[in-house]
């Protein structure tokens, strides 16, 4: 009924077989995958950081270098220049996405210190894009 596989696997399935790629771990890629969306969070702060300055931003771009650099053995996260001024709300809605991602994940891999970061940025910018703003008085 089934014709048997006449070719040899292009996937190494016997013990021992030296393979070409090289495989990681479940642990090391969430390691990867956090790091990227803990790096992407931190670009968010750092253009949040140019248009509107303030010590919440400055503590959490320091503890998210920090712990990019943890999950990525030690290098540093390269942090280029804002490049535009985008609108407030966009930065905070962006950067509470990029928190959520970065939640999962370390939840997942059950790291601790990036889970509980990761849920204080989406606070922060859950409150910042909530909080009620001041009408001008034009007249």
């Amino acid at each position: 009924m089934y014709e048997p596989i006449r070719t040899k696997s292009v996937h190494s399935t016997m013990a021992g077989t030296p393979s070409d790629f090289p495989h990681r771990s479940r642990e090391e890629e969430l390691d990867i995958q956090l790091a990227g969306h803990l790096a992407a969070l931190l670009a968010v702060t750092d253009e949040l950081r140019a248009t509107a300055p303030s010590t919440d931003l400055d503590t959490a771009a320091a503890r998210l270098a920090q712990q990019v650099t943890r999950l990525r053995g030690g290098r540093t996260p390269v942090r280029p220049a804002p490049a535009a001024e985008p609108h407030l709300a966009v930065l905070h809605e962006r950067a509470n996405a990029l928190a959520g991602r970065a939640l999962l994940v370390a939840a997942s891999r059950a790291d601790t210190t990036a889970a509980i970061l990761a849920a204080q940025r989406m606070e922060a910018h859950t409150a910042a894009l909530t909080e009620p703003k001041e009408l001008s008085t034009a007249g």
